[in-house]
Protein backbone atom coordinates (compact mmCIF):
# COMPACT_ATOMS: atom_id res chain seq x y z
CA UNK A 1 0.00 0.00 0.00
CA UNK A 2 1.56 3.45 -0.79
CA UNK A 3 1.76 6.32 1.45
CA UNK A 4 -1.30 8.84 1.42
CA UNK A 5 -0.05 12.20 -0.11
CA UNK A 6 -0.24 14.87 2.58
CA UNK A 7 -2.39 18.01 0.74
CA UNK A 8 -1.40 20.65 2.86
CA UNK A 9 2.61 19.69 1.42
CA UNK A 10 1.16 19.76 -2.06
CA UNK A 11 -0.50 23.48 -1.12
CA UNK A 12 2.70 24.74 0.58
CA UNK A 13 4.90 23.47 -2.67
CA UNK A 14 2.57 24.90 -5.17
CA UNK A 15 0.05 27.10 -3.88
CA UNK A 16 -3.29 26.85 -5.62
CA UNK A 17 -4.65 29.94 -6.93
CA UNK A 18 -7.90 29.84 -4.90
CA UNK A 19 -6.47 30.14 -1.28
CA UNK A 20 -7.30 26.51 1.22
CA UNK A 21 -10.67 27.64 3.46
CA UNK A 22 -11.03 25.60 6.44
CA UNK A 23 -12.73 25.82 9.97
CA UNK A 24 -12.01 24.96 13.15
CA UNK A 25 -13.65 21.76 15.15
CA UNK A 26 -15.48 22.49 18.18
CA UNK A 27 -18.33 20.34 19.36
CA UNK A 28 -15.96 17.14 19.70
CA UNK A 29 -18.08 15.24 17.41
CA UNK A 30 -17.61 13.10 14.47
CA UNK A 31 -20.74 13.33 12.92
CA UNK A 32 -20.43 17.03 12.88
CA UNK A 33 -16.98 16.42 11.84
CA UNK A 34 -17.91 14.40 9.24
CA UNK A 35 -20.98 16.76 8.12
CA UNK A 36 -18.02 19.45 8.05
CA UNK A 37 -15.92 17.61 5.52
CA UNK A 38 -18.94 17.41 3.19
CA UNK A 39 -19.62 20.63 3.24
CA UNK A 40 -17.20 22.04 0.92
CA UNK A 41 -14.06 23.09 3.41
CA UNK A 42 -10.92 22.38 1.89
CA UNK A 43 -9.35 21.25 5.73
CA UNK A 44 -10.71 21.02 9.12
CA UNK A 45 -8.64 22.14 12.47
CA UNK A 46 -9.16 19.05 14.91
CA UNK A 47 -8.40 21.34 18.13
CA UNK A 48 -7.14 19.47 20.92
CA UNK A 49 -5.69 23.04 23.02
CA UNK A 50 -9.47 24.40 23.67
CA UNK A 51 -11.30 21.64 23.09
CA UNK A 52 -12.15 18.51 25.10
CA UNK A 53 -10.89 16.01 22.91
CA UNK A 54 -8.54 13.29 23.90
CA UNK A 55 -6.31 10.79 21.72
CA UNK A 56 -8.89 8.09 21.12
CA UNK A 57 -11.50 10.87 20.75
CA UNK A 58 -9.09 12.26 17.62
CA UNK A 59 -8.63 9.17 16.73
CA UNK A 60 -12.42 8.91 15.92
CA UNK A 61 -12.78 12.33 14.55
CA UNK A 62 -9.93 11.59 11.95
CA UNK A 63 -11.79 8.49 10.69
CA UNK A 64 -14.96 10.43 10.23
CA UNK A 65 -13.11 13.41 8.24
CA UNK A 66 -11.20 10.77 6.13
CA UNK A 67 -14.67 9.83 4.34
CA UNK A 68 -14.94 13.43 3.16
CA UNK A 69 -12.90 15.34 0.88
CA UNK A 70 -11.77 17.73 3.49
CA UNK A 71 -8.15 17.32 4.67
CA UNK A 72 -7.32 17.62 8.67
CA UNK A 73 -5.01 19.66 10.43
CA UNK A 74 -4.71 18.45 14.30
CA UNK A 75 -3.88 21.65 16.53
CA UNK A 76 -1.81 20.12 19.40
CA UNK A 77 -2.49 21.42 23.11
CA UNK A 78 1.42 21.84 23.53
CA UNK A 79 4.45 21.21 22.33
CA UNK A 80 4.92 17.93 24.27
CA UNK A 81 6.44 14.92 22.18
CA UNK A 82 5.03 12.49 23.74
CA UNK A 83 1.00 13.78 23.21
CA UNK A 84 2.67 14.44 19.01
CA UNK A 85 4.16 10.46 19.44
CA UNK A 86 0.31 9.37 20.38
CA UNK A 87 -1.44 11.77 17.79
CA UNK A 88 0.97 10.86 15.08
CA UNK A 89 0.26 6.79 15.18
CA UNK A 90 -3.25 7.88 15.59
CA UNK A 91 -2.47 8.87 12.13
CA UNK A 92 -2.58 12.70 12.85
CA UNK A 93 0.05 13.75 9.07
CA UNK A 94 -0.67 17.80 9.65
CA UNK A 95 -0.16 19.20 13.04
CA UNK A 96 0.16 22.32 14.92
CA UNK A 97 2.10 23.36 17.61
CA UNK A 98 0.52 26.51 19.68
CA UNK A 99 2.62 29.25 21.43
CA UNK A 100 5.96 28.60 19.77
CA UNK A 101 8.48 31.45 20.88
CA UNK A 102 11.66 30.75 19.44
CA UNK A 103 13.85 28.73 17.55
CA UNK A 104 14.31 26.18 20.18
CA UNK A 105 10.77 25.52 20.66
CA UNK A 106 10.50 25.19 16.71
CA UNK A 107 12.98 22.86 16.91
CA UNK A 108 11.70 20.84 19.23
CA UNK A 109 8.40 20.99 17.74
CA UNK A 110 10.17 19.66 14.15
CA UNK A 111 11.91 16.65 15.94
CA UNK A 112 9.26 15.69 17.92
CA UNK A 113 7.54 14.74 14.62
CA UNK A 114 10.55 12.44 12.82
CA UNK A 115 12.03 9.43 13.10
CA UNK A 116 15.26 8.82 14.80
CA UNK A 117 18.05 10.04 12.04
CA UNK A 118 16.42 13.00 11.66
CA UNK A 119 14.44 13.75 15.27
CA UNK A 120 13.09 11.89 18.17
CA UNK A 121 9.67 10.28 17.50
CA UNK A 122 9.33 6.78 18.97
CA UNK A 123 9.11 3.81 16.95
CA UNK A 124 5.93 1.26 16.37
CA UNK A 125 5.33 -1.20 13.64
CA UNK A 126 1.75 -1.48 14.19
CA UNK A 127 -0.81 1.67 14.03
CA UNK A 128 -3.41 3.75 12.21
CA UNK A 129 -0.66 5.90 10.80
CA UNK A 130 1.14 2.79 8.63
CA UNK A 131 -2.47 1.61 7.95
CA UNK A 132 -1.98 -1.36 10.31
CA UNK A 133 1.71 -1.78 8.91
CA UNK A 134 0.28 -2.13 5.20
CA UNK A 135 2.04 0.64 4.39
CA UNK A 136 5.21 -0.26 2.42
CA UNK A 137 8.35 1.13 4.08
CA UNK A 138 6.81 3.22 6.27
CA UNK A 139 9.60 3.95 8.94
CA UNK A 140 11.64 4.89 6.08
CA UNK A 141 8.95 7.25 4.14
CA UNK A 142 6.81 8.59 7.06
CA UNK A 143 8.46 12.13 7.54
CA UNK A 144 8.05 13.06 3.71
CA UNK A 145 4.46 13.43 4.21
CA UNK A 146 4.57 15.30 7.55
CA UNK A 147 3.36 18.88 7.81
CA UNK A 148 4.52 21.25 10.55
CA UNK A 149 2.78 24.20 11.77
CA UNK A 150 3.71 26.67 14.05
CA UNK A 151 1.76 29.23 15.70
CA UNK A 152 2.78 32.46 16.41
CA UNK A 153 1.07 34.45 19.12
CA UNK A 154 2.87 37.00 21.06
CA UNK A 155 4.22 40.15 19.99
CA UNK A 156 8.04 38.04 21.35
CA UNK A 157 7.21 35.06 18.85
CA UNK A 158 6.56 38.28 15.97
CA UNK A 159 9.73 39.92 16.43
CA UNK A 160 11.38 35.93 16.58
CA UNK A 161 9.42 35.11 13.25
CA UNK A 162 12.47 35.09 11.03
CA UNK A 163 14.65 32.80 12.97
CA UNK A 164 11.66 30.10 13.79
CA UNK A 165 10.73 30.24 10.07
CA UNK A 166 14.43 29.32 9.60
CA UNK A 167 14.18 26.17 11.37
CA UNK A 168 14.70 23.25 8.89
CA UNK A 169 11.49 21.11 9.15
CA UNK A 170 9.22 23.98 9.73
CA UNK A 171 6.46 24.05 7.13
CA UNK A 172 4.09 26.97 7.51
CA UNK A 173 3.32 29.40 10.58
CA UNK A 174 -0.05 30.26 11.65
CA UNK A 175 -0.83 33.48 13.18
CA UNK A 176 -3.26 33.25 16.82
CA UNK A 177 -4.92 36.52 16.43
CA UNK A 178 -6.82 36.02 19.58
CA UNK A 179 -4.15 35.50 21.79
CA UNK A 180 -1.79 38.01 19.89
CA UNK A 181 -4.71 40.62 20.35
CA UNK A 182 -4.84 39.49 23.86
CA UNK A 183 -0.62 39.68 24.80
CA UNK A 184 -1.01 43.16 23.01
CA UNK A 185 -3.28 44.30 25.52
CA UNK A 186 -6.42 44.16 23.60
CA UNK A 187 -8.14 41.12 25.06
CA UNK A 188 -11.39 40.76 22.34
CA UNK A 189 -10.21 43.15 20.23
CA UNK A 190 -9.30 41.68 17.05
CA UNK A 191 -10.26 44.40 15.12
CA UNK A 192 -8.10 47.07 17.41
CA UNK A 193 -5.99 49.17 14.18
CA UNK A 194 -2.71 48.02 16.67
CA UNK A 195 -3.72 44.53 15.95
CA UNK A 196 -4.48 44.48 12.65
CA UNK A 197 -1.02 46.17 11.86
CA UNK A 198 0.62 43.67 13.66
CA UNK A 199 -1.04 40.82 11.73
CA UNK A 200 -0.18 42.55 8.41
CA UNK A 201 3.49 42.52 9.40
CA UNK A 202 2.84 39.03 10.16
CA UNK A 203 2.34 37.69 6.70
CA UNK A 204 4.31 39.83 5.33
CA UNK A 205 7.57 38.86 7.83
CA UNK A 206 6.27 35.11 6.88
CA UNK A 207 6.60 35.89 3.20
CA UNK A 208 10.10 37.39 3.71
CA UNK A 209 11.12 34.00 5.35
CA UNK A 210 9.95 32.24 2.67
CA UNK A 211 6.86 30.57 4.43
CA UNK A 212 3.33 30.35 3.57
CA UNK A 213 1.04 31.84 6.59
CA UNK A 214 -2.24 30.65 7.77
CA UNK A 215 -5.22 32.54 9.97
CA UNK A 216 -8.38 32.13 11.02
CA UNK A 217 -11.20 34.99 11.35
CA UNK A 218 -14.89 35.23 12.47
CA UNK A 219 -16.48 36.73 9.17
CA UNK A 220 -16.28 35.91 5.44
CA UNK A 221 -15.41 39.84 5.80
CA UNK A 222 -12.61 39.64 7.76
CA UNK A 223 -11.23 36.14 5.73
CA UNK A 224 -11.38 38.23 2.47
CA UNK A 225 -9.39 40.89 3.47
CA UNK A 226 -6.68 38.24 4.99
CA UNK A 227 -6.46 36.86 1.95
CA UNK A 228 -6.17 40.22 0.42
CA UNK A 229 -3.28 40.73 2.73
CA UNK A 230 -1.58 37.56 1.75
CA UNK A 231 -2.51 34.73 3.88
CA UNK A 232 -1.85 31.50 2.19
CA UNK A 233 -4.44 29.56 3.77
CA UNK A 234 -7.34 30.77 5.94
CA UNK A 235 -10.26 28.88 8.69
CA UNK A 236 -13.67 31.06 8.88
CA UNK A 237 -15.12 30.43 12.35
CA UNK A 238 -16.02 26.84 13.82
CA UNK A 239 -18.74 24.22 13.69
CA UNK A 240 -20.23 25.47 16.81
CA UNK A 241 -20.02 29.42 15.67
CA UNK A 242 -21.66 28.63 12.87
CA UNK A 243 -24.20 26.63 13.93
CA UNK A 244 -25.11 29.07 16.82
CA UNK A 245 -24.76 31.82 14.19
CA UNK A 246 -27.87 30.10 12.02
CA UNK A 247 -29.60 29.29 15.13
CA UNK A 248 -29.67 33.02 16.75
CA UNK A 249 -30.85 34.30 13.17
CA UNK A 250 -33.36 31.70 12.84
CA UNK A 251 -34.68 32.65 16.06
CA UNK A 252 -35.04 36.20 15.65
CA UNK A 253 -36.33 36.08 12.32
CA UNK A 254 -39.59 33.22 14.02
CA UNK A 255 -39.76 36.35 16.31
CA UNK A 256 -39.03 38.82 13.90
CA UNK A 257 -42.63 37.78 12.32
CA UNK A 258 -44.52 37.66 15.46
CA UNK A 259 -46.59 40.62 16.71
CA UNK A 260 -44.54 42.50 19.75
CA UNK A 261 -46.75 41.20 22.48
CA UNK A 262 -46.38 37.50 21.28
CA UNK A 263 -42.05 37.75 21.06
Amino acid sequence: MDLQQNRFKQWFRNPPERRPLGSWLMAASPVTAEAMGFAGFDFLVLDMEHVPVDVPQAAALMQAIAGTPAETMVRLPWNDPILVKRVMDAGATTLMFPFIQNAEEAQAAVSSTRYPGRGTRGVAAMHRASRYGMVDDYLNRADDEIAVILQIETPEALERLPEIAAVEGVDALFIGPGDLSAAMGHKGGIGHPDVQAALREAVERAGQAGKPCGIVGATPELVNGYIDAGYAFVAIASDLALMMGAARKAIAGVNAGKPAEES
